[in-house]
């Protein structure tokens, strides 16, 4: 069992599995929430898996949860059990991989997998946890994966977690150093996923890498006097909170009176710094449809009257104008301007679409009965004071950039 890691930190080393004489181009595929309307996408990754040892046979994509899940469940964690009995992976013991991906402008964004202990995760945002997630769970969608994540022998994660480490002090030692370590992939990814490449973080390198997650315990905490906050996911909100209902789940039944010392009370993930240059988070625009255009609009100039704030613009068929949002205290104008929507909406007809793109919003406001929001994109520097102003922030804040560049599917660990 691994080594419980200083409570000063909770991001620290792992037993870390990864495949050995396996084509990495085959065994590694893209996070299963992405391409979720797109079959034909996981169409090309079942015929290029098939009949090869590949972690397409150990998930199971979003896009087929809304059928009964049940026999691919079963697949999957008889497929587990047969990968470890059959010796497909190597084991790495208490250690970090440090990541380069280099995404499809050419750009190379930078990680360290890891794992974090779920006792120090919330994703209420009603808890002052050491990790946070950036936007509202949809608690719907967690028991579907549960159902995975429950037995299951193995964990691969897709969990990209940020920190705010603006003096670079975590990665940037690795990228210096990383010609001495030993590599352990770099390949290109299936289906025009960029390149990526990993080397082995252990030994003298390890220690030195725990030392500064101290020391940037720290500094945050002396950043932020009143706040736990260290680090907040990025990417695979769900997929974490699924890994700590399991994890609740366990203690409930185990040990009611306090945490349990197991392999499901940690979970993979890779950190990523949120000051990275690669690091792009892009705008998730608002078009309000199917409503009363010209009452929307009264209603709205009513509840922000100003003409100071934060100018968000909106535009109809055949108008257009700009929202001055009061974004006080560091709250994010989507924060202010989501409240009013769900206010409203919950009161009128009307239905809420979350647009990625500014010309797919310009296109799909100039229908007669919607009203299509742009809004700016989120800062980097002002994304953990918003965490720390406004809790979880609104469902489809940002989007960490395309969905080829999500995290792919490479590491593994025993969760038995």
């Amino acid at each position: 069992m691994e080594d419980e890691q200083s409570p000063a930190c909770c991001f620290s080393a792992a037993d870390i599995l990864l495949p050995r004489d396996t084509d990495p181009a085959y065994w590694a595929v893209i996070a299963c929430d992405q391409f979720t309307s797109q079959p034909e996408y996981w169409q090309a990754v079942r015929e290029r898996t098939q009949g090869r040892v590949s972690a397409a046979h150990l998930i199971l994509p979003e896009s087929e949860l809304n059928r009964d899940p049940s026999a691919s469940v079963e697949r999957i964690h008889r497929t587990m059990l047969q990968y470890l009995q059959d010796g497909v992976f190597q084991s790495y013991r208490e250690c970090y991989i440090y990541t380069e991906r280099t995404l499809l402008d050419g750009s190379i964004r930078c990680g360290v997998v890891g794992k974090v202990d779920l006792e120090a995760y919330d994703y209420s945002g009603t808890v002052n946890a050491a990790i946070r997630a950036t936007e509202k769970t949809v608690p719907e969608r967690i028991p579907p994966r549960m159902a995975v994540r429950r037995g299951a022998a193995l964990e691969l994660p897709h969990v990209l977690l940020l920190c705010d480490d603006d003096q670079n002090l975590l990665l940037e030692p690795l990228h210096r150093n990383r010609e001495v370590l030993p590599k352990l992939y770099d390949f290109d990814l299936m289906l025009g996923g960029g390149h990526v490449a990993g080397w082995l973080v252990s030994g003298k390198e390890k220690q030195s890498l725990d030392a500064r997650l101290l020391q940037y315990a720290e500094d945050q905490a002396e950043k932020h006097p009143d706040s736990s906050l260290l680090f907040a996911v990025g990417d695979g909100n769900h997929s974490l909170a699924t890994a700590k209902a399991c994890y609740e789940e366990q203690k409930a039944l185990h040990s009611p009176a306090g945490t349990v010392s197991a392999p499901t009370r940690y979970a993979l993930c890779e950190l990523n710094n949120i000051h990275d240059p690669a690091q792009k988070f892009t705008p998730i625009h608002r078009l309000v449809k199917h409503c009363n255009v010209r009452e929307f609009l009264a209603d709205l100039q009513n509840q922000f009257p100003s003409s100071r704030g934060t100018a968000v613009p909106w535009m109809t068929e055949d108008a257009s104008g700009t929202v001055f949002l009061p974004c006080e205290s560091g709250s994010l104008p989507l924060t202010i301007l989501q409240d009013f929507l769900d206010r409203w909406l919950s009161g009128h007809p009307g239905e809420l679409d979350y647009i990625h793109g500014e010309d797919v919003l310009m296109r799909l406001s100039r229908n007669a009965d919607s009203v299509g929001f742009l809004l700016p994109a989120v800062e980097k520097n002002s994304l953990f004071s918003g965490i720390l102003a406004d809790g979880v922030l609104p469902r489809k804040t940002f989007s960490m950039g395309q969905a080829e560049e999500k995290r792919y599917y490479l590491e593994a660990r025993n969760i038995q």
